[in-house]
């Protein structure tokens, strides 16, 4: 897949914010995925509460899926991996904010924090201009007789 579309998935999935997270033990919940600004890798990460399904199906290398849409609705992405629970506090140092701290009555010292590491295998990726374009591009379709033009779609490899 082109370059194009990968620099675009990870520029718009940076101002995402959340989506489903799920396995085939652990049911599709709201999550708050995190990127690692520093090397891009194929990874993103999350921070859950140990008791969670979640959680517990990351404790061995899961099969996972995590299904996003930004709220400008220019990022569609069903992104597929593995994840796993891991210890890194370098890294919790790195992703722990506010929003995570709501969550965790010790903060990030909590014995109950769980960090999960995402490692992105494939994603398949419909990028668009925003909702408004979208409208524009279906009355243009209706009115021409011709195909709406939504934007990029493909699968990318990681």
């Amino acid at each position: 897949m082109s370059d194009d579309l990968k620099k675009a998935f990870w520029d718009r999935l940076d101002d995402t914010r959340a989506g489903m997270l799920m396995t085939k033990t652990a049911r599709a919940i709201p999550m708050t995925h995190y990127i690692d600004e520093d090397d891009r890798a194929p990874v993103l990460w999350f921070i859950t509460a140990k008791g969670t399904d979640l959680a517990q199906s990351a404790e061995g290398r899961a099969p996972a899926e995590y299904l996003i849409s930004s709220k400008d609705e220019s990022l569609w992405a069903r992104i597929d991996g593995h994840v796993s629970a891991v210890t890194n506090p370098t890294e919790l140092d790195k992703l722990w904010n506010a929003f995570a701290g709501a969550w965790f009555e010790e903060g990030k010292q909590d014995p109950d924090v769980q960090l999960i590491r995402f490692d992105l295998t494939e994603a398949e990726v419909w990028v668009t201009d925003g909702s408004m374009k979208f409208l524009y591009e279906i009355a243009k379709a209706n009115a021409t007789h011709t195909k709406p033009d939504v934007g990029q779609h493909g699968t990318i490899r990681f």
